[in-house]
């Protein structure tokens, strides 16, 4: 799993990566270009929930093998794509497929760790992403400097292909520890109940950062210094690195700290402020050591949220919860991607940096409001509906 997310994060960077030279070959503006990203995140915010689902009633082996073998194939044809058009349909299939890969991370983690492990399970199979982005500029832009921009996307369909065979061998009984059916609630119980809506609150507000510099970054640092698609590759791996270290940090804290979660959250909260003065500092050094530091804070509210939601509700709804945080994060992305472009297109970075900045604070104002201090939701029987 740990190795799944790492393949989502290199596919779906690829084209953030490659974006000025992409946007420049086919003519595409920084407006147009947050759009097709949101046809990734709105099919991502769909698809997350759904696979979620699925996941925890079919079980990970079966479930994963279909939605890599999806974006597999959608990552793959991005390299025949010519316009706004074929993009965003390759970029929304792909989003599609990728909504399984945290829930399946999840999943794996609460049916196989005990509660006090977990915390480092999930550091272990979410770093995946974080890792994933942080190699894939220097794994891509060499390619893409070899073969073009076009046979980068091919060499992402390459690492998908190889993930499914080494999954076919080795994932026979994964989920032999799985949790029955009588972990499961009504969905109905899910919705009702507060904790689920503090989950996707400090998720998908105070996470947005991520998806905000993930995307957004290359075009930032290509613009303010005039950094070449050769220099980009060389220092954009230092944002995303923030993320990696953040997952094992924040889930060393909270197996050793415990439910301790408005303390945490606010920690995750006070480390994201300084985002919101980046293009105020005078060198790229600075620029980069803040983008760092905001991926690591972003990190903290995702382990924080998956901990508070896992603590209150049956582990037979893992995926699910899973599906609900990553699916609300992909729906806040695609509502505020084209805004950021928009704003790009403009030149008014300092403003889309306050903006995104603004989230962090109005995620953990909500999580308090929403906050039931971890209490636990009992399970009902299978039979109640």
């Amino acid at each position: 799993m740990w190795l799944v997310s790492l393949i989502s994060y290199i596919d779906r960077n690829t084209l953030a990566i490659l974006a000025p030279v992409i946007l420049s070959d086919t003519h595409l503006n920084a407006e147009q270009y947050g759009f097709i990203i949101s046809c990734f995140s709105v099919a991502y915010m769909i698809g997350n929930p759904l696979w979620g689902h699925v996941l925890d009633r079919v079980g990970v082996r079966r479930g994963m093998s279909g939605a890599v073998g999806i974006w597999t194939l959608a990552s793959t044809a991005h390299a025949w794509a010519t316009g706004f058009w074929s993009f965003g349909i390759a970029r929304a299939v792909l989003g599609a497929g990728e909504g399984a890969a945290f829930p399946g991370g999840l999943r794996t983690v609460t049916q196989t760790l005990s509660p006090s492990r977990r915390g480092r399970g999930l550091a272990i199979a979410y770093s995946g992403g974080s890792l994933g982005a942080m190699i894939a500029p220097l794994v891509v832009t060499p390619i893409a400097a070899r073969f073009g921009w076009r046979g980068a996307f091919v060499f992402t369909g390459i690492l998908g292909a190889a993930w499914l065979v080494f999954w076919r061998l080795t994932a026979a009984g994964v989920d032999r520890t799985a949790g029955t059916a009588s972990e499961h609630l009504p969905l109905v119980r899910l919705w009702k109940h507060p904790a689920l809506w503090a989950l996707m609150s400090a998720y998908a507000l105070g996470a947005l950062p991520l998806g905000f510099i993930l995307y957004d970054s290359s075009l930032y640092l290509h613009a303010r210094f005039g950094w070449s698609q050769t220099t980009l590759g060389k220092v954009l791996w230092i944002p995303p690195f923030g993320w990696e270290v953040g997952y094992f940090v924040w889930g060393a804290v909270i197996d050793r700290a415990g439910p301790r979660f408005r303390g945490l959250m606010l920690t995750s909260l006070v480390l994201s402020l300084p985002l919101f003065w980046i293009h105020s500092l005078p060198g790229p050094a600075l620029v980069l050591g803040e983008l760092f530091l905001a991926m690591f804070a972003a990190a903290g509210f995702v382990v924080f949220a998956l901990g508070y939601a896992t603590r209150a509700f049956p582990s037979g709804h893992a995926g699910f919860l899973a599906g609900i945080g990553a699916g609300s994060w992909g729906a806040v992305v695609a509502v505020t991607a084209p805004w950021f472009g928009y704003l790009f297109d403009r030149s008014d970075y300092a403003a889309a940096f306050r903006i995104a900045t603004a989230f962090p604070i109005a995620g953990y104002l909500l999580w308090r409001i929403l906050d039931v201090h971890g209490a636990p939701v009992q399970p009902v029987p299978i039979t109640e509906t």
